[in-house]
């Protein structure tokens, strides 16, 4: 059986067919049917070709469909009307959930530095929100239109332990280690606005080897997790900004897990980028941390013990 579905402009079929017919190819491996494309004449509208089992069409053309009326209505949104990216201290208000907003006055600065800068290198500990920061400024910058997507990366390094191989495509393998980034992203769209968004190509989470060779422009670009950065990372991963994109720049330095923790980028980015125009730095401390208060006083557990024994070792 053969079932047919119209794509109107470039739009829908970059939606429908994603970066090299990805998201095609993804869908008939998932659907087990084949897909053909034809373009029109104009080369502005397509027609795809589905051919399957009825059950398995069905299904194949709900999940296309829904994408695209999906993506349509985040398209006709009114935009807007508050323009300023920061006010009372909101970043962003999700549709079901209480506003994202700063909760220190290390956290307002960090907010405040994103939007006076192109460029934000920000360390911390755990818990202080860095993460779900950057996310909520990326949102907040894409509903101003001050950016047309976000690109969120990180290093793949595992934390201490070997996962050993772990099965799948290349998704389900980069999967796990990008999974913080997913969370905080369904904490403020929910999941069907974040799919929209994510088969839109407007919002794109990928490992950091992914960015080599690209030119970003117009984007929000975060890399999280940058203590697990090698300098020649780094400097590939600096240098993918473009004309009107924005950067941050995450990192925890007492999480390095690289096996020879001095080589981190991060610890040499500040002295290298110092006095940089358009470069801001944050720090963020144990006072910050806005999980768990027992995050706080392990924080500071652990860096007794750290002095500790560096004090035994000399």
């Amino acid at each position: 059986m053969i079932k047919k579905l119209i794509l109107r402009d470039q739009d829908e079929i970059l939606l429908a067919l994603g970066p090299q017919d990805s998201k095609l190819r993804a869908l008939e491996k998932e659907f087990k049917i084949d897909i053909a494309v034809q373009y029109s004449e104009d080369g502005q509208g397509a027609v795809l070709s589905l051919k399957g089992t009825h059950s398995r069409l069905d299904k194949a053309l709900a999940r296309l469909k829904k994408t695209l009326e999906m993506a349509a209505k985040i398209k006709a949104e009114e935009p807007v009307l508050d323009r300023t990216p920061f006010k009372d201290n909101i970043i962003f208000r999700p549709e079901n959930a209480r506003p994202i907003e700063a909760r220190t006055e290390n956290q307002k600065k960090y907010i405040e530095a994103v939007f006076d800068h192109d460029l934000l290198v920000s360390v911390g500990p755990a818990g202080t929100g860095k993460t779900f920061l950057a996310c909520a400024c990326a949102l907040r910058a894409l509903e101003l239109g001050l950016v047309e997507r976000i690109i969120v990366t990180r290093p793949i390094v595992e934390a201490g332990e070997k996962l050993g191989f772990l099965p799948g495509d290349i998704n389900e393998k980069t999967d796990p280690y990008l999974r913080p980034i997913y969370d905080a992203f369904y904490a403020m769209l929910g999941v069907e606005k974040f799919r929209a968004l994510k088969y839109g190509n407007i919002l794109e989470i990928a490992p950091l080897a992914y960015m080599r060779g690209r030119t970003l422009e117009k984007a929000f670009i975060i890399l999280d997790e940058a203590q697990n950065t090698l300098p020649a990372q780094m400097k590939m991963f600096l240098t993918r900004m473009g004309v009107g994109s924005k950067m941050i720049v995450n990192g925890d330095l007492t999480q390095i897990d690289l096996p020879q923790k001095n080589l981190s980028a991060l610890l040499q980015l500040p002295k290298i980028l110092k006095g940089v125009s358009g470069v801001a730095f944050a720090d963020f401390g144990p006072e910050d941390v806005v999980r768990h208060p027992l995050v706080k006083n392990i924080l500071h557990a652990y860096e007794k013990w750290d002095k500790k024994m560096s004090k035994a070792e000399k």
